[in-house]
């Protein structure tokens, strides 16, 4: 249920906010064993939240922008008091000492907290396969993936189980997820949302970002999530815009440019290539101006993001040495034994392989062979979009390559999965905002994601391009069985 549908409930008197709530929870008891999105819930605090709402609707006050907006927090963003775990053994028992940034800011606006969504372990995965508490499973086919690494996010929002769900994109992993589950997702410009709270994997990249089920309800959340946070020195000093205000400006003669690399690869799925030509299409019906631009690097980025992210990945993660705080083995005699046994049996295969990755990229001979010459070839991919955004105003691209894979599919070739996020790192890489918006539908019913890239800090612009689209498509009409 989007927002505006839960206002609306919530206004007709007919129920009230805690009676809402109790519903949603119901469901999620009823659908999620099935689904698997959801690490922990927080129904009890969930209920207090409600009753504060509803004594501010008895009293007739002035309701907070997100009164009674249920909402999930992806596990990798700390809640105090609540399970934060990353998906994680290392994890598994962290209760989070302090609220994150962006969280602390829905809560301040009115949001409830259902709970802590299921994730890939520390958001390295593209299917919420890796993770320690089980696979999510995609609504709309419960055999396929959901997507990676935000899943449980875009599972839990796909599936009603919510009415908006916040994940973290470092490669993509709001983005794809949310084109896998025929969703909204949002990734903003670096820096546009505080990182403070978020457990970092590749702190460069990482940018926490909203997934809806419509346009409107991501601008509402980036809203409230965004500004300066002294607590975050990465995070940018600038005016927010109300961006729901600037979401039904015309967009005739907009200038859109098709990037051409993303048409052209061979690994591009046919029926996804149709879907979003037919996407484009009716962006011109509406008014655009189509331009087709080059960026020669723009699918080098993938090499180039296995290469940084790791590298960052590995400087992250070395802080859990089972002394502090995580996991820590029983098996040990002494300190080296303890902390090489606790990041073994601590850390999954897909973090151990990533974090072996970006420790030899960093080694002695080997830094400017590979982690160097990634942060040159990144600055090139930045100025491939500079260029662009000289001639068109936003960029369009297929969100993936594919629709939603079946689960096993990539279990021993996990090379081929991270070609999932080929057309969506280049934005991280070069700290761009970018949303997905579904577009159309496969042969088997499966959801296909568009993407619209802007250039920094114009979240205002490509929010109002997807709306415009989302309006006039109407893509997704009905929410999937299973």
């Amino acid at each position: 249920m989007d927002f505006n549908s839960f206002r609306n409930e919530i206004n007709s008197k007919n129920a009230s906010v805690k009676e809402l709530i109790n519903d949603i929870f119901l469901k999620i008891d009823s659908k999620d064993p099935e689904i698997n999105s959801y690490i922990c819930t927080t129904k009890a605090n969930a209920i207090i939240q409600a009753e504060n709402i509803d004594k501010l609707i008895l009293n007739e006050e002035i309701l907070p922008p997100l009164a009674g907006m249920p909402i999930a927090i992806k596990d990798n963003i700390c809640t105090k008091g609540v399970l934060t775990t990353c998906a994680s053994k290392m994890l598994k028992s962290f209760v989070a000492p302090y609220e994150s940034t962006a969280s602390s800011k829905l809560w301040a606006a009115g949001g409830i907290c259902l709970g802590k969504t299921n994730l890939d372990e520390f958001a390295m995965g593209s299917s919420t396969e890796t993770s320690t508490f089980g696979v999510t499973s995609n609504p709309w086919d419960i055999d396929r993936v959901p997507g990676g690494s935000s899943g449980g996010s875009a599972a839990s929002v796909a599936a009603g189980l919510c009415s908006a769900a916040i994940g973290s994109d470092t490669g993509g992993s709001i983005r794809q997820p949310a084109s896998f589950c025929g969703v909204v997702g949002l990734k903003p410009t670096y820096g546009r949302v505080s990182r403070w709270g978020l457990i970092a994997f590749a702190s460069s990249l990482d940018q926490i970002g909203p997934i809806t089920n419509t346009v409107s309800d991501a601008a509402e959340i980036l809203y409230s999530i965004s500004g300066k946070d002294p607590l975050d020195s990465t995070c940018l000093n600038k005016p927010v815009p109300n961006y729901l205000s600037d979401l039904n400006k015309s967009i005739k003669d907009l200038k859109i440019g098709i990037i051409k690399e993303c048409f052209e690869h061979p690994g591009l799925n046919p029926e996804v290539k149709e879907s979003v030509l037919s996407g484009v299409e009716r962006f011109k019906n509406l008014g655009a101006e189509i331009i087709e631009v080059e960026c020669p690097r723009f699918t080098d980025g993938i090499a180039t993001y296995y290469v940084i992210a790791p590298s960052e990945a590995s400087a992250n993660l070395a802080r859990y040495d089972g002394v502090k705080y995580g996991y820590r083995s029983d098996e040990a005699s002494n300190l080296i034994d303890m902390t090489s046994k606790s990041r073994a049996e601590g850390f999954g295969d897909e973090v151990q392989r990533r974090i072996l990755i970006g420790t030899y990229a960093l080694s002695a001979g080997y830094s400017d062979a590979y982690y160097k010459k990634a942060q040159k070839v990144r600055t090139l991919i930045r100025k491939d979009f500079d260029n662009s955004f000289k001639k068109v105003d936003i960029l369009l691209t297929p969100t993936c390559p594919t629709t939603a894979f079946l689960k096993g599919d990539f279990a021993n070739d996990p090379l081929s999965m991270y070609l999932s996020d080929l057309l969506t790192v280049p934005a991280n890489l070069a700290g761009l905002p970018a949303i997905s918006i579904p577009c159309g539908f496969d042969s088997k019913g499966l959801p296909i994601g568009l993407q619209l890239i802007g250039n920094v800090l114009e979240e205002d612009r490509i929010l109002n391009a997807a709306h415009i689209f989302e309006i006039d498509a109407q893509v997704i009409k009905n929410r999937p069985l299973f």
